[in-house]
């Protein structure tokens, strides 16, 4: 009776001990849940949809063939940013993580300098996946590689472990053959010829590398309902260099309303160019007079352009060449552009700004910004003044951040050029404060991209020249009166930088400027302890369109 006894206070005592452990680890597990929910809490959801009454029937079937494209487009993606995501899958430990990963495209957080944040994965390379991780600045150099240096070709190493360049269309030939179908037939379907002349420019393209062709078909679309973007598009993936494309893809409706307000501004591009404050010789070249601004519903976004902080405007193509004879597009996705103006730089403001200014962060004035910056990617020079050939490639891996910095403060300097010519209805006065609160917006997409360090750049020159002034309640202040100086003095100082192709003084210029104040990180830290979102991510595809 006695053993009995024992043997029953003994199970009775592990289960006692199990009951906690089990306990514990159920508390574990919600605690990790919860941090991860937080994560994922960063970015605000928002559905992509458009009216679709207003399509037609042929539109209606095009639709999916083209988001099915884009998807291809996102597996290459993935295979450029990190690698093969299946295997990555067996590293992350349970759906909320794996979610978070998938935001992330890869175990680096976007929102936190790319920290890798699944176990047993280290740093970023700083080439994504574009070249052999263990491939240094030096090699590259030194290798005598006809294509290394090219937009749409990645680096391998042979079994003698040599260095050896691959053209994008044949690393993922998969992918880009089924995505050349899929354009193919949906040109077959399209009724606008135009448009089906591009998709079967750019199903061409996606088996050659050569994407000039279908960039001047895209430039000649005027009348078009749908868009698409498509293919290798952005550098700022390769943080080594600046050289390689990365994939992504947008799928588009274009507001036919709003795009007919914008015709307009089309015409101020050569004398906007013309005025630009800085010596005629950073300013010879001319925008191409093709140019056309048009405002879209985004219904997919794909690849590059799904992380991170979403675009809400593209300004394309890239191609210096097309640029200078049909001058680009610039597509404002006005649908992603007001959930971002509603969930983040509104609430932001309420935080950030001085009270007695907040009345003036109007969403035209963030339409207008955005805008504007799209417009200005396409004006100051392309091709260096001092023989060192495209801007690009002689700043490097510094041309990302410079380009985006560029193109803000010109934006708001030919917002404020067309203010005075009466061409652009409000107060100068919403458009400053309204720029100002989004600096504050792009910079918590933090410095190690080229947006959030663009802008941090802009806010610690606009506060060396007084315009923008921290008060003692912890809020910002912008002084109107010293703006105007502040920004004609930073286009000019770029567009010099740019122009000479001065890649020392652009790297000293970014480390003077693109250093995070003390002040400013505790005060978007209380943004980000308020619960505002850094940015969005998106219900999307056709259940969510209703096709």
């Amino acid at each position: 009776m006695k053993m009995l006894k024992h043997y029953l206070f003994v199970f009775a005592l592990l289960n006692i001990i199990g009951c906690g452990e089990t306990k514990d680890m159920n508390a574990n597990h919600k605690q990790m849940d919860h941090k991860w929910q937080q994560k994922i809490n960063q970015y605000a959801v928002f559905s992509l949809t458009t009216d679709t009454d207003k399509l037609s029937e042929n539109e209606k079937k095009v639709i999916p063939l083209l988001i099915e494209a884009a998807k291809q487009a996102d597996e290459v993606f993935w295979q450029q940013t990190y690698g093969d995501k299946e295997e990555l899958r067996k590293k992350v430990t349970g759906p909320f993580m794996w979610e978070y990963v998938e935001i992330n495209y890869g175990p680096w957080d976007r929102l936190d300098g790319d920290k890798p944040f699944v176990p047993g994965v280290g740093p970023k390379p700083a080439g994504a996946n574009f070249y052999p991780h263990d491939m240094t600045k030096e090699e590259f150099e030194k290798a005598d590689l006809p294509g290394k240096d090219d937009l749409y070709t990645i680096l391998r190493r042979d079994e003698n472990g040599k260095l050896i360049v691959i053209p994008y269309h044949e690393a993922y030939k998969k992918q880009h053959q089924r995505m050349a179908e899929l354009l193919e037939k949906a040109a077959s379907i399209t009724d606008d010829k135009e448009f089906a002349a591009y998709l079967r420019a750019r199903a061409k393209a996606l088996l050659t590398d050569d994407y000039r062709p279908s960039d001047m078909l895209w430039m000649d679309m005027k009348n078009n309902h749908l868009d698409l973007v498509i293919g290798p598009i952005e550098t700022y993936e390769d943080q080594l260099f600046g050289y390689k494309a990365a994939h992504e893809a947008y799928v588009l409706v274009k507001d036919m309303d709003w795009s007919e307000k914008l015709k307009k501004y089309i015409a101020y591009l050569p004398e906007l160019q013309k005025s630009l404050p800085v010596d005629e010789k950073y300013k010879r070249e001319n925008p191409g007079t093709r140019s056309d601004l048009n405002a879209y519903d985004a219904i997919f976004y794909a690849g590059e352009a799904n992380t991170g902080g979403k675009t809400i405007a593209i300004n394309l193509p890239n191609d210096e060449e097309v640029q200078l004879k049909k001058g680009s597009r610039r597509l404002q996705l006005k649908n992603v552009m007001r959930a971002k103006f509603e969930k983040i730089l509104v609430p932001m403001a309420s935080i950030l700004i001085t009270p007695e200014q907040r009345d003036r962060i109007k969403f035209d004035a963030f339409f207008a910004n955005t805008m504007f910056h799209e417009v200005a990617h396409g004006l100051g020079i392309k091709n260096t003044v001092t023989g060192k050939g495209p801007v690009r490639t002689a700043l490097k891996e510094t041309y990302s951040a410079i380009e985006e910095g560029k193109a803000d403060i010109l934006g708001l300097y030919m917002v404020s050029q067309l203010h005075d010519k009466g061409a652009l209805e409000g107060d100068m006065r919403d458009y400053m404060t309204t720029f100002v609160t989004s600096i504050f917006r792009s910079i918590r997409f933090g410095a190690h991209e080229a947006h959030g360090m663009a802008n941090l750049i802009r806010f610690n020159y606009f506060t060396e020249k007084g315009a923008i002034e921290r008060l003692p309640d912890g809020t910002y202040k912008v002084h109107y009166d010293k703006m105007p100086e502040a920004m004609r003095s930073l286009s000019a100082a770029i567009l010099t930088m740019q122009g000479d192709g001065d890649y020392e003084a652009v790297k000293k210029f970014i480390e003077r400027y693109g250093q995070m104040p003390a002040t400013l990180k505790a005060d978007l830290e209380r943004v980000n302890k308020a619960g505002i979102p850094v940015d969005i991510r998106f219900r999307q595809g056709i259940e969510v369109l209703g096709l």
